[in-house]
């Protein structure tokens, strides 16, 4: 590894603030802050150090801009938040365009000094508690590898600093590690928590053995991925191919099938952990409504989907914090929600038959009725025209409870007249934070029919890891070492969970059918930003318009209805697949964004760094 000598001015300058008190007056000291030199003496002030560290994860993916709308997933649905940026392609190092501070480089480099600060002192420690201070040091180990990796998969090499380093003391100029090393460091980092904490009381929202070992699995699952391959990623990117610098984001050297052989070893340690995995012992398929509730269970973490929850961001309804407004965030207009992050048309239409088949609109059934018969997981993420939901604020409005989002004909006076859904931009309650697609998210959102999501907060956990990720990163790696019977055995698993039958495909095919059984299991977990662009897919799948649904229902002759109710004895419906407009999205794809670009300002704070491909200082 290379020597590492300094961090810039712009990311060395946090510390952690806690509270403390002193009852001598005339040896005061300030009630806001406990000097540095005492709180490693003090294991109370250790631990208290430490539990900072996790204020870096902020809301989990629960910010009301969900990466799921950078992705072939979701619209954002309110402009001027700088996701088009990313998703026009026109990112640069002068404007990045929605960068979530809990990846952006200067935020991350900040935690990773204080992860430093807190291990440098634990190695040494001050107060005589050996199983705390080991617990609070593979905490510290695994936060300061979660934050490198969050600058791995978005950067590529990044300076590595394993040392807090002090104001004024030399150079703050330090060049790029590899994306070799880089990966190195952060599993050595897993690798030790994981030995620290392995006799640790699970406790929720903290570091564990698990959650070291399921970072490990997926950085190394990243590493083995064609992006980083660079004779593989050159061949198929003429932007990587005339980069300068390719070991900053891949490897140059080496073999890929034995980075994929580490990967799949990697995920199997996970696998092999007691006490993990919820229902994925079946030998056949749940009934669709079984498989519809297992899916619920998992994505809200109850009624047993616990067991899939290895390390996630808990909220505490008490607290009002910003990631139990998910219901608000994203809910539908017509329960005065602001409907953040509707899902498209292209994620509607990954979802299966119930028989394994593939959905397609050129099938009269299947485009008559295109919410039926469909993987149960698609009713469980997905609120759609006449989706059952909570109550109304006002049961007048709609009786059925039922989602509304598109044009029905209705009888008023006499004559036939339009209504538009409760749940459209043209409703007449709060249309402008209506759906643009047709869609609105209802994973993560609690059902529960009392929890009023426009003015109550929810408990319902983010997962950065869980179980089933582990699952999929071991059917990935063994279908790419060509064990394809082990890969259908781990990934029918999952699908039995949710009452889909097996995959019996091999080959490219397996792939293909693992690759839409990741995206659909994994909808709106922040996977997809990654997984698209580590397959080298990106142009296909986020260089097309977003897709969105119109639905108009025609009243049947001789019916006469006065207030709309979803009714099929009563109305023709039709659906069409539209392009989002252009004036809302212009979607396209360059390869430079394969990579972040590292701001300019750190640019030109510190000349050692190069620049990521595709971009210009």
């Amino acid at each position: 590894m290379n020597k590492i000598k300094s961090l810039s001015l712009g990311v060395i300058t946090a510390m952690a603030l806690m509270t403390g008190c002193n009852d001598d007056f005339l040896d005061t000291q300030p009630l806001s802050s406990v000097p540095s030199e005492l709180v490693w003496t003090d294991a109370a002030l250790a631990e208290a150090f430490v539990t900072d560290l996790y204020t870096a994860l902020g809301q989990g993916g629960f910010d009301e801009q969900m990466q799921a709308s950078l992705t072939d997933e979701a619209v954002f649905t309110h402009p001027g938040r700088g996701i088009n940026t990313i998703t026009e392609a026109r990112t640069n190092p002068a404007d990045r365009g929605f960068i979530n501070y809990t990846l952006d480089w200067d935020d991350m480099y900040s935690k990773i000094r204080a992860a430093n600060l807190a291990i440098k002192n634990l190695r040494d420690p001050q107060f005589d508690n050996p199983e705390r201070v080991n617990r609070l040091l593979g905490e510290a180990l695994f936060m300061r590898s979660y934050f490198y990796h969050q600058l791995l998969r978005y950067y590529g090499g990044v300076p590595l600093v394993d040392s807090p380093y002090e104001l004024g003391a030399e150079d703050y100029s330090i060049a790029r590690n590899t994306f070799a090393e880089t990966v190195e460091f952060i599993v050595k980092d897993a690798e030790e928590a994981a030995q620290l904490l392995e006799d640790a009381a699970l406790v929720k929202g903290r570091a564990s053995k698990a959650s070291a070992l399921a970072l490990r699995s997926r950085v190394l699952l990243y590493a083995a991925s064609d992006l980083h391959d660079i004779p593989t990623a050159s061949a198929k990117s003429g932007v990587i191919s005339a980069y300068e610098h390719k070991n900053l984001i891949g490897y140059t050297e080496g073999d890929q099938t034995e980075r994929w052989r580490r990967a799949q070893a990697a995920a199997m340690d996970v696998l092999l952990l007691p006490g993990y995995g919820f229902k994925l012992d079946l030998s056949a398929p749940v009934t669709p409504e079984e498989g519809f509730q297992n899916y619920v269970d998992v994505s809200l973490f109850r009624g047993g989907g616990e067991e899939d929850m290895i390390f996630g961001r808990y909220f505490i309804q008490s607290k009002n914090e910003g990631g139990g407004r998910v219901g608000l965030y994203n809910g539908p207009n017509g329960y005065r929600n602001w409907a953040g992050n509707t899902p498209i048309q292209q994620l509607v239409d990954d979802y299966e038959m119930m028989d394994g088949s593939k959905f397609s609109w050129d099938n009269p059934e299947h485009a008559a009725n295109p919410y039926e018969n469909r993987d149960p997981r698609f009713e469980a993420s997905i609120l759609h025209d006449a989706s059952d939901w909570k109550p109304r604020f006002t049961t007048t409005a709609d009786p059925a409870n039922q989602i509304q989002t598109g044009q029905y004909e209705v009888i008023n006076g006499g004559q036939k007249v339009t209504h538009f859904g409760l749940d459209t931009r043209q409703s007449s309650i709060e249309d402008w934070n209506g759906t643009r697609t047709g869609y609105y998210m209802r994973r993560f959102i609690d059902p529960n029919p009392n929890l009023v999501d426009m003015n109550m907060w929810q408990q319902v956990p983010w997962a950065f890891f869980r179980y089933t990720e582990a699952v999929l990163n071991y059917v990935e790696a063994s279908i790419e070492l060509g064990e394809d019977a082990q890969a259908q055995e781990w990934l029918n698993k999952v699908r039995f969970r949710v009452g889909m039958p097996a995959v019996t495909e091999t080959g490219d095919a397996l792939m293909a059918r693992y690759r839409n059984e990741r995206r659909v299991e994994m909808a709106y977990e922040e996977q997809r930003f990654h997984d698209v662009r580590r397959w080298m897919i990106a142009q296909e799948e986020f260089g097309e318009q977003p897709q969105i649904i119109d639905i108009k229902g025609t009243l049947k002759p001789g019916k006469t209805v006065s207030q709309y109710q979803y009714n099929p004895e009563n109305y023709n419906y039709t659906y069409k697949v539209i392009e989002l407009g252009e004036g809302i999205e212009n979607r396209a794809w360059d390869d430079k964004m394969f990579f972040f670009p590292i701001s300019r300002d750190e640019m030109n704070r510190n000349e050692q760094l190069e620049q990521n491909p595709g971009y210009t200082e």
